[in-house]
């Protein structure tokens, strides 16, 4: 069984715009229905779906609605000026009433239980940190909130958040500096359980502090951006099929690109190790593993890669395709 933690076999799904919201500045609120109001599938606390926008840009958002609504999906989008386009595509031309495909729902960021939760969020990382707040509320379970952003006025579903009182603290940086996080961290108790998503630099950071104090397995993550990964020592190497043939991966291209070539249709949409949609399971081989989706414990278990980016450890792999 792959790491991917998929609610179905992959869909492929005609939704429509029905809303729009400025949720702060930079950020805009989009709500989306089946174009046949049929049923959406369904979708678990820390999952994502692809929007495929126009030109045949795919980008990967989370879902930050109600998971038992199978009526919508929401996501919120943040502007990114400097980004490769498709979030300003997105705030350019999806307004209501625009049909696009989505595609998912796939989760590799996946709510595991534990006796008490802590939440740090930095910007739009706060996404996925919603609908896992919703559950755990409704299961009556202990749990923080860490909010992070530049100013108070970026922070989308701030006054949303701010309802739940005592549990959440807003922690807007013109304010009150970078987040605190051992105050915010300051309880590493067998049992209990971090997830962060947001900027890189606030990721190292709770994952430096986890790794000094908190039990191993203690901290989840997700990654919005690509690890980066010297690429000057990559050697050629060996892809073994199911069927004994061979092929052979130069050492400036990926696996995925050499088995498209050799006419394997792979699901694939951000190609930098991010989304996980390129997850191929291994049947033989260690993989040198550079995607930020699955788990360092993940990485060593080594059952599968991310064949856009990761490569080979060893002379050959053997992959299950």
């Amino acid at each position: 069984m792959t790491k991917t933690d998929l609610t179905l076999e992959e869909t492929h799904v005609r939704v429509r715009v029905s809303e729009r919201e400025e949720l702060a500045e930079g950020v805009v609120g989009l709500t989306l229905v089946a174009e046949d109001g049929a049923p959406l599938p369904p979708w678990r606390p820390g999952a994502h779906i692809d929007l495929v926008l126009g030109d045949g840009v795919v980008r990967q958002y989370s879902l930050c609605g109600d998971p038992e609504d199978r009526t919508t999906y929401q996501v919120g989008v943040l502007l990114e000026p400097e980004g490769r386009g498709g979030s300003r595509w997105v705030h350019e031309k999806l307004y209501p009433g625009v049909e696009l495909e989505v595609r998912g729902p796939r989760n590799h960021f996946r709510l595991d239980p534990a006796d008490r939760y802590v939440f740090v969020a930095g910007g739009i990382g706060i996404t996925p940190i919603l609908a896992m707040i919703g559950e755990v509320e409704r299961a009556g379970q202990p749990w923080t909130l860490v909010y992070g952003g530049r100013t108070r006025s970026t922070m989308a579903y701030a006054e949303r958040l701010g309802a739940h009182g005592p549990h959440v603290r807003l922690h807007p940086q013109d304010e009150h500096g970078l987040i605190d996080l051992p105050t915010a961290l300051a309880d590493p108790a067998p049992g209990a359980a971090v997830y962060t998503c947001g900027p890189e630099p606030l990721l190292r950071a709770v994952e430096e502090h986890c790794a000094a104090h908190w039990p191993a397995g203690s901290l989840h993550l997700e990654r919005f951006t690509a690890k980066e990964v010297d690429t000057s020592g990559d050697t050629p190497f060996e892809i073994e099929l199911p069927d004994g043939r061979v092929l052979q991966v130069p050492a400036d291209r990926s696996a995925l690109e050499v088995l498209e070539d050799a006419g394997f249709d792979i699901l694939s949409s951000c190609r930098e190790g991010t989304c996980g949609t390129c997850e191929v399971e291994i049947a033989e081989g260690e993989a040198d593993h550079r995607d930020t989706v699955l788990t360092p414990d993940e990485h060593a278990e080594n059952t599968c890669m991310m064949v856009c980016v990761s490569r080979a450890a060893c002379p050959r792999l053997k992959l299950d395709l």
